[in-house]
């Protein structure tokens, strides 16, 4: 695994909601999707959710808040 600067998760993770709106994804598929540790996934999750961008499910999974 290669190291990525935290805020290139945050782009990259940005990016691909925006592409694909419907997109819902639990911590765990989020973390295997970028290939991230358990600590990064929870810091950019966490990051992305506090800052409005995301937001979970009842069941869980992460999607983009509508605008």
């Amino acid at each position: 695994m290669y190291l990525v600067e935290f805020g290139d998760v945050i782009e990259l993770m940005r990016m691909e909601y925006a592409e694909i709106p419907e997109l819902e994804l639990t911590f765990w598929q989020v973390q295997r999707l970028w290939n991230l540790s358990v600590e990064q996934c929870d810091r950019a999750l966490g990051a992305l959710t506090a800052s409005g961008f995301l937001a979970q499910t009842h069941a869980g999974a992460y999607v983009r808040r509508a605008a």
